[in-house]
């Protein structure tokens, strides 16, 4: 029997200083698995990295053994690109330190960290950074994609706030990035995910957001119609303090839902006020509320930020089947409001859902080729998304969510935000970076030629492009 490619490793990578996972391995099926059970890959390796010296030797021993090559940051991506069949796993989750400087407002992140402790460390200082709403998720993943989440209308994407990262590039050299430093690196990772390198570290800029006005109203599904339209024409004009993304969904049968409502198939809204006064949220949300019919529930109340990014922890947990599909929409009419109506309530699982996330306010005060994430015209990011924890429903999620998306996708911008696409095909990846996509090639071209980064929503390398 020849060498595996874990022996080898343990053989050629005498520096390591993380852990080196094969097949064979007592804790490999643990090592392996990612959020999204529907993704069963099983890699040669799985380099748990303790430094960007960690990453830049598995990266080397990929190259070297012509293996495919793939980092995990969280794990979350719906079409499991932290992982790889028969190749290195760089699996960065030990280098998760979080360091907060509360007199320059920054807070640097290890690659491997999640978002819960980002938030947990920054709210200590009453200050937070744009990311997504679901705490377990990875720093890296959902960062180089652009960042949608509750704090986006006050204080933009993710991406724009990130002042700059330490990067391993495809051969093994660790640079930084920032506006000053390896420009093209900068703008490219903002928003262009992971084909440039391997982020082991990002400082974010951090705002003034401590407590919270927070929680969700919910409307029966079957008076969607009326509830979409309303909130088509609020949201967008509503103060930036002022974040709430539209669903469709179930009510979780757990407190602290009323028990007379779990499960009950409803739309509604997720509200963030940043201010953290009740009042002031109050009478931001009135014009909304006060034109539409009492709701079942409202369950908005003063919260601490790290509360407000957990709610959806218990609800979402690893190991559920997933299946996603994704649209940037800048106008929703009379017909796609009624599509919606058709499709919404039909979810095929108490965990599916439909999202329409804002990407407006401060999203909007950055120009479409700022940063690599190009569309900064669209109004929302929808997500279709069905979710249920038995592999035996696989194909129903995946065909309402199909079914859903294809029904609605004539009523989009065209492209998808790359954070919640499964593998569509390169048409879709260039069609998500519109005009940026040229540039984009042209910097993978220089700095990746070989798409050893691959491993993504890819990017394809410019074979002009030179590191001259």
């Amino acid at each position: 029997m020849g060498t595996t490619p874990a022996q080898a490793a343990r053989r050629e990578l005498t520096g390591f200083r993380g852990d080196l996972i094969g097949p064979d391995d007592s804790g490999y099926e643990a090592a392996r698995a990612v959020y999204n059970a529907m993704i069963d890959r099983r890699p040669a390796l799985v380099a748990r990295c303790a430094d960007a010296g960690d990453v830049a030797s598995a990266l080397a021993f990929a190259r070297r053994h012509t293996l495919p090559f793939a980092v995990r940051g969280g794990g979350h991506h719906g079409a499991g690109l932290g992982t790889c069949e028969g190749g290195v796993v760089a699996d960065l989750a030990p280098m998760n330190s979080v360091e907060v400087d509360p007199d320059a407002r920054t807070v640097t992140v290890g690659g491997g960290a999640t978002w819960g402790l980002v938030d947990a460390a920054t709210h200590e200082h009453g200050l937070a950074t744009p990311s997504g709403i679901v705490s377990t998720t990875g720093v890296g993943g959902l960062a180089l994609g652009g960042g949608l989440g509750h704090l986006t209308r006050r204080c933009g994407l993710t991406v724009d706030n990130i002042l700059a990262a330490e990067v391993v590039l495809a051969d093994g050299s660790s640079v930084r990035a920032d506006a000053d430093t390896n420009t093209d690196l900068y703008w490219a990772i903002r928003g262009g995910g992971g084909n440039f390198g391997a982020v082991t570290s990002f400082t974010f800029r951090l705002h003034e957001v401590s407590q919270v006005v927070a929680g969700p109203t919910f409307w029966p599904a079957e008076q969607s119609s009326e509830i979409l339209t309303a909130y088509r024409e609020f949201l967008p004009s509503a103060p930036r303090d002022v974040n709430g993304f539209f669903l469709y969904g179930a009510v979780p049968p757990a407190p602290p839902f009323p028990e007379e409502l779990h499960l009950r198939k409803v739309c509604g809204v997720v509200w963030c006020h940043t201010s953290g006064d009740p009042e002031a949220a109050q009478r931001a949300m009135a014009p909304f509320l006060g034109t539409l019919p009492a709701p079942l529930l409202h369950a908005v109340a003063p919260m601490p930020h790290p509360a407000l990014q957990s709610m959806f922890d218990g609800l979402y947990p690893p190991g559920d089947q997933w299946y996603w599909r994704a649209d940037f929409v800048k106008e929703i009419p009379d017909e796609a409001v009624a599509l919606h109506a058709k499709f919404g309530p039909e979810t095929p699982s108490a965990q599916s859902t439909m999202h329409l996330y804002p990407i407006d306010g401060a999203a909007h005060d950055v120009g479409p080729s700022d940063t690599a994430f190009s569309y900064r015209d669209a109004r929302w990011a929808s997500v279709y998304a069905g979710v249920d924890p038995d592999p035996a429903g696989a194909e129903v999620l995946r065909r309402w969510t199909v079914d859903y998306f294809e029904a609605l996708h004539p009523y989009s911008a065209g492209g998808a935000y790359v954070n919640m696409m499964m593998d569509e095909g390169q048409e879709r990846v260039r069609a998500s970076y519109r005009g940026n996509y040229a540039r984009l090639a042209r910097i993978k071209g220089a700095l990746d030629p070989d798409n050893v980064f691959r491993n993504n929503q890819n990017i394809q390398p410019d074979p002009a492009a030179s590191t001259g």
